[in-house]
């Protein structure tokens, strides 16, 4: 939610306050609505829905509790518990401000307010709506940001709440993009172990010279370079949870190495000869499909499964559907903040065309295109010839991502000619051989 975007009601009796607050934010906002009677706040917000509401303190006896301002708070609180109410109180009433807040208020103004004030207040408060519905479109068992509402996400969200909790080794699947980092960062801030470290690191990218300095540590003068000691990741995470990304790419060697230190739960740093004992959750992610981890000539069995008491695979960015839509509008409206743009508004072509991409760099090569998007745009409604995809991630797709999964092979052909007849349904299920509501219950199996 974004202020542009807001309906504001306004309840005070003084008319000089609802003239003054009505002009502030007339321009600034979709709709402001005012009442100078707070008998009617119950009519008002059962006609309309209201994103903030601004109330006044004190009424002309109309309650005479002494204290009108919390009595109408609390009736709203009763209907609309949801609903944001910012209260407007004279320097006299700043303790029965305070109260208010106790009694659900989001905040409170102080006669005489300064615009910019209000303002800022109203921004953040819808700031935090918006976040909050993020959340509720988000991982259900923690704060990372995994955007997504589709059947393939479901799973994911599921198994990490059962996963989660428990000390369980887990190893997730997925192709590059996918978002494997942050189930792995939800599963240790869900866990028992989340006032621990969580450490990353990416095995792949280690020569064999580094692996065992790296993951184990060395004391000083194990090696030329060894000017003091040096506490291994294994060490660093003790107590908490240790992130090994692409564990796929490490050689039969380093594989060796790792079994041993996860069997026996201890770890000896170059240059040593004591060993010591850690207390870890294991975690390792991988681009590298199943049944190539599978072939003992390029990677042990006994540990894979030492490392694979639950796998949790990341589906790709072209297999979830409407997520495409929601995870668009969280990174245009996070770009268009960090460029210091206006939000936009998205033209039905711009996410059609979207849609229609089969994204095999996934969410990573999402957030790629509409950050230039934004950065490119030269209005505030998006198009699709504001969408430019990079040719090196088309020409990927074509080498790396054949598949015969029949669901997949008919997806990608509705996808295609659907492009193809520019969205018409008719065209597209007449090419297609079958009829529109065929089509229709298709686009809707796909969730496209």
């Amino acid at each position: 939610m974004v202020l542009k975007e807001a309906t504001i009601l306004v309840i005070d009796d003084d008319v000089d306050v609802l003239t003054a607050l009505r002009l502030l934010f007339k321009p600034l906002v979709k709709e402001v609505v005012i009442e100078k009677n707070p008998s009617n706040i119950g009519a008002q917000i059962n006609k309309k829905s209201f994103d903030i509401i601004i109330l006044d303190m004190n009424f002309n006896g109309l309650v005479n509790t002494g204290n009108e301002g919390i009595f109408w708070l609390n009736e709203i609180k009763k209907s609309k518990p949801k609903t944001d109410v910012v209260l407007i109180t004279a320097y006299a009433d700043i303790d029965l401000a305070i109260r208010a807040l106790k009694e659900g208020a989001s905040d409170f103004l102080v006669k005489p307010w300064k615009n910019e004030k209000i303002i800022h207040t109203i921004s953040s408060l819808l700031k935090a709506r918006k976040s909050n519905a993020s959340d509720n479109k988000s991982s259900q068992v923690g704060t990372s940001a995994i955007i997504g509402e589709s059947e393939a996400i479901k799973d994911v969200f599921l198994k990490l709440k059962k996963v989660a909790p428990t000390d369980a080794n887990v190893l997730i699947l997925g192709e590059n993009g996918t978002g494997k980092d942050l189930i792995a960062k939800a599963l240790h801030d869900n866990s028992n172990r989340r006032d621990q470290p969580f450490v990353k690191v990416d095995v792949g990218a280690l020569t064999s010279s580094l692996f065992e300095s790296e993951l184990f540590g060395y004391k000083k003068g194990a090696f030329t370079d060894a000017k003091e000691d040096r506490v291994g990741r294994f060490e660093a995470a003790n107590g908490g949870t240790l992130f090994l990304d692409e564990i796929g790419n490490i050689t039969l060697g380093q594989q060796v190495r790792l079994l041993t230190v996860l069997q026996n739960r201890l770890v000896t740093p170059l240059g040593s000869n004591e060993a010591i004992s850690i207390d870890i959750r294991l975690i390792c992610a991988t681009n590298i499909e199943p049944k190539v981890l599978a072939d003992e000539q390029k990677f042990r069995k006994d540990l894979i499964y030492r490392i694979n008491t639950v796998d949790i695979v990341m589906p790709p960015l072209r297999d979830r559907g409407t997520d495409i839509t929601l995870l668009a509008k969280h990174f245009i409206s996070v770009y268009a903040d960090k460029y210091n743009k206006s939000q936009f508004s998205l033209d039905s072509g711009f996410i059609s065309k979207l849609k229609n991409h089969d994204f095999p760099g996934n969410v990573r090569e999402l957030q790629y295109v509409l950050e230039r998007a934004v950065i490119m745009a030269d209005s505030t409604s998006l198009k699709p010839e504001d969408l430019v995809f990079s040719s090196i991630e088309r020409q990927t797709s074509k080498t790396s991502n054949t598949t015969m999964n029949l669901d997949s092979l008919e997806k990608n052909a509705i996808l295609t000619v659907l492009e193809k007849n520019k969205g018409n349904v008719s065209k597209s299920a007449k090419e297609l051989g079958i009829t529109r509501a065929a089509l229709y219950r298709r686009l809707d199996k796909y969730e496209l």
